[in-house]
């Protein structure tokens, strides 16, 4: 079960069953076809929509599409996440960190976080190369920065602890 929320705070309950999906506990009778890269052709209700997969973010687990021209933010919810909120522990869950690992092995190429300093979620961390790409490692959270545990030009390993929190 799904918890499915937009923008506007409007809510449905989402069920997955095999060969089944329900809505607010009602079959969803539609047809979706895949027209490739994201776009796809639904019928609902004798209506007629296109549909635009813009942003898919499974860790956050949300969801932004283009249904008919129109932008939607889909933000959804699983029992897991919802028994966390009806605990009152969501918040906590959510952005508290205590370290960030690599992602990949790779060398790194730049560090822009000092021991004391202060970031909030987004902020850059780390830059990462691998594979010829450099990657920007990015707070998963709000926090102080305790340790940088890399030097500068160091290879790392995937999963080695490159920043820890307080």
């Amino acid at each position: 079960m799904l918890q499915v929320r937009t923008g506007s705070q409007q809510s449905w309950n989402i069920d997955f069953k095999p060969n089944e999906i329900s809505v607010d506990g009602e079959p969803l009778g539609w047809d979706l076809v895949s027209l490739g890269e994201g776009r796809y052709h639904l019928l609902w209700e004798g209506r007629s929509y296109s549909a635009e997969l813009l942003e898919l973010d499974a860790a956050t687990k949300q969801v932004r599409l283009k249904l008919n021209g129109h932008l939607f933010e889909l933000h959804a919810k699983d029992r897991f996440d919802l028994l966390l909120e009806k605990l009152g522990m969501s918040e906590a869950a959510n952005n508290k960190i205590n370290e960030v690992k690599a992602p990949m092995p790779g060398l790194i190429v730049d560090i822009r976080v000092a021991p004391g300093q202060t970031v909030q979620k987004g902020d850059a961390l780390l830059v990462l190369e691998a594979m010829k790409m450099e990657n920007i490692l990015k707070s998963p959270g709000d926090g102080v920065v305790s340790a940088v545990k890399v030097n500068l030009r160091d290879n790392v390993t995937k999963g080695q602890v490159l920043v820890q929190f307080a």
